[in-house]
């Protein structure tokens, strides 16, 4: 599933092309994907120009001034721009045409994104967005707000670290880095989790999702961001994934086991 930094490329690479240009029709081929009203999506949105586009956390704003469509890209959703002759593709589901003969077309293999028509002044009004935590790289983010989230809990860390309404936008490949650079094992409960280990997590938090934002995200298997374009974290990655592999830190095996039904990735030596 993209995270915060894949979906920060989606942004980029969307908001790059798209900024001025008006949708003059919408065409559903798999209407499961708008959660909204159907026809007042398409009613509202044709002849609106996108203003910009956002996200917060894992979710993507498309702006249209006064209203804004909430994206989820759940596990393979995607984003082309492809010009508006195109043959569609199996997958393509949601087509926004534009009025300079292209298309922006959202593809989803296994049809689990959403879109959510909402008003813009109530973005953060929403049931979606409302319920978030803070951003792994916010400002807002301290080690007392981590500690007061999880210190009473009997949850696993990476289990509390994979609930968006605690830190927003992580998911499985960064809570395992962040772990690991934490020395913290991903199996220890929340309450055991001391003041400066919480320090260590949101320190190296911002530091990983920074850099791994600045690479265009982690491209590992089926996963790349819309347009086609490719991040190049993956070549940072020190534990997850890398099962079996040398633990770069002391050499001991990599080992892999499942948390919360997580495929988790850990050095048992150096992660206490």
């Amino acid at each position: 599933m993209p995270e915060i930094a894949e979906v920060r490329t989606v942004k980029k690479a969307l908001k790059d092309k798209l900024i001025g240009r008006k949708i003059t029709d919408i065409i559903y081929r798999y209407d499961g994907i708008i959660k909204s009203d159907k026809n007042e999506f398409k009613k509202i949105l044709i002849c609106k120009t996108i203003t910009d586009i956002d996200n917060f956390g894992k979710w993507l704003f498309i702006k249209l001034g006064d209203y804004t469509i909430l994206s989820h890209l759940r596990m393979e959703g995607k984003y082309y721009i492809k010009p508006t002759d195109e043959v569609y593709e199996k997958h393509e589901h949601i087509i926004f045409k534009l009025d300079n003969n292209y298309d922006l077309r959202y593809k989803d293999t296994r049809k689990f994104g959403v879109m959510i028509l909402v008003k813009t002044k109530d973005i953060y009004k929403t049931s979606e967005i409302s319920k978030l935590g803070i951003e792994p790289d916010s400002k807002e983010l301290t080690k007392e707000y981590i500690y007061d989230k999880i210190h009473t809990s009997n949850k696993t860390i990476k289990e509390l670290l994979l609930d968006q309404t605690i830190i927003n936008g992580f998911g499985n490949i960064y809570v395992d880095e962040v772990l690991f650079a934490s020395s913290i094992l991903p199996t220890r409960k929340g309450s055991s989790i001391s003041l400066e280990e919480c320090n260590k997590i949101k320190e190296e938090g911002s530091r990983i999702i920074k850099k791994a934002t600045s690479c265009g995200g982690t491209t590992i298997r089926s996963y790349t961001s819309s347009l086609g374009v490719e991040g190049t974290y993956q070549k940072y990655l020190k534990v997850h994934t890398k099962s079996k592999e040398k633990c770069p830190k002391c050499g001991h095996i990599i080992e892999k086991i499942h948390v919360g039904g997580r495929g988790t990735y850990y050095c048992s030596k150096c992660q206490k």
